[in-house]
């Protein structure tokens, strides 16, 4: 391990800021256990359906306030793509050539995961499956998708945006919440596009040196915090900053004010713990940890839920059902049965990166740097 830990201390340029590694790889852990502890699939006469423990115990929605993330991953966003660009513009490179070798790495992971699941669809309609539960998996792995496609099109627009300052895209967040809640025209999914710009916007900033000093970070977290939590306790938000099966309401389909706000203190610890990580990722074998996440975020993102689905199937091989895998999720019995099938979806989603992490990274075999990407 340690020499791994040298090799790549010794590939890493030394310009690059390993605090937004070490904030993605925070981010991508929030996303999966997230996804791994509020998503149940329940065998129900035959078929499978899911749902999630909050139905059951709306009292653990303060969990999902540390494990929805994603606010993280706009920030850091934001701060490479605007740090490229400008690196892009400095080297006489064009945009399209700039956005083409930013988006390229998407496509032969997405298709990957596109191919395998066309051909696990097939396969379990024709061995009898239900389309109720070929269709509810289906949409599992592929609902996170959108994530992709709005980090996309932001990276897309980084030269127009870059200098855009947040509060733009914070009220036009607050005027789509008030027409969609009072009784106007719905105007929610435009937050779909403007709640995400606000973080994203805020890393460029970050990135253009406008987010400098602990002010600036204690200013977004207590701020961020006290606003959602006030939303939520007097505004009628919903107290989960997940979304909830059957739930009416949802901070995240499209994302609310509260879910903006709650992204504003996130971005304030963020700011807040760039300093500290820093030192703390001086350390050749920290560093190493958090680069090889990164240089897996994204087979873990497109993977995680088929390694949760792949054990569940297993489980089901026994004909029985198993307490946290295929049980309903209605008590605090589920909790502690569904924490101790994590490292198994965690050693399934180990051999997902093994078999597909290749196309992430480029052609079998090779081995990337550390730069950003």
């Amino acid at each position: 391990m340690r020499e791994l830990a040298a090799r790549i201390e010794a590939r890493t340029p030394p310009e690059r800021d390993r605090a937004l590694d070490a904030l993605r790889a925070l981010a991508i852990a929030g996303v999966v256990a997230g996804h791994w502890l509020v998503t149940a699939l329940v065998t129900d006469s035959g078929a499978v359906r899911v749902t999630s423990p909050l139905t059951f115990m709306p009292q653990l929605a303060p969990a999902s306030w540390l494990l929805q993330t994603l606010a993280l991953f706009f920030l850091v966003g934001g701060a490479v793509a605007t740090r490229s660009h400008l690196r892009a513009r400095a080297e006489g490179l064009s945009y399209g050539r700039w956005l083409a070798a930013r988006t390229a790495r998407l496509a032969r992971p997405v298709a990957a995961v596109a191919a395998v699941w066309a051909v696990a669809a097939i396969a379990m309609l024709a061995g009898g499956a239900g389309t109720q539960t070929v269709r509810a998996l289906v949409k599992l792995v592929w609902s996170p998708m959108w994530f992709l496609l709005v980090l996309v099109a932001l990276s897309a627009a980084t030269p127009l945006v870059a200098r855009l300052h947040p509060g733009w895209p914070l009220a036009v967040v607050v005027c789509a919440d008030l027409m969609r809640f009072c009784g106007g025209p719905q105007a929610g999914w435009v937050n779909v596009a403007a709640g995400w710009l606000v973080p994203y916007c805020l890393g460029a900033a970050w990135a253009r040196g406008g987010l400098r000093g602990r002010a600036s970070g204690w200013a977004l977290l207590l701020g961020g915090a006290a606003a959602a939590a006030a939303l939520v306790t007097w505004g009628g938000y919903p107290a989960a900053m997940v979304g909830v099966p059957g739930a009416p309401l949802s901070n995240l389909d499209p994302p609310s004010l509260a879910a903006v706000a709650w992204g504003l203190a996130q971005s304030g610890a963020a700011l807040l713990l760039a300093g500290p990580l820093r030192r703390l990722l001086r350390r050749p074998a920290a560093w190493a940890a958090v680069a090889l996440v990164n240089l897996s975020a994204l087979t873990i993102f497109l993977w995680h839920q088929s390694a949760m689905i792949a054990v569940t199937a297993i489980g089901l091989l026994g004909g029985g059902r198993l307490p946290g895998l295929h049980t309903v999720p209605d008590g605090p019995g589920w909790v502690a049965a569904r924490a101790a099938w994590l490292p198994v979806f965690a050693a399934a989603l180990v051999a997902c990166c093994a078999a597909f992490g290749a196309r992430q990274r480029g052609r079998p075999g090779t081995k990337p740097t550390a730069g950003h990407g």
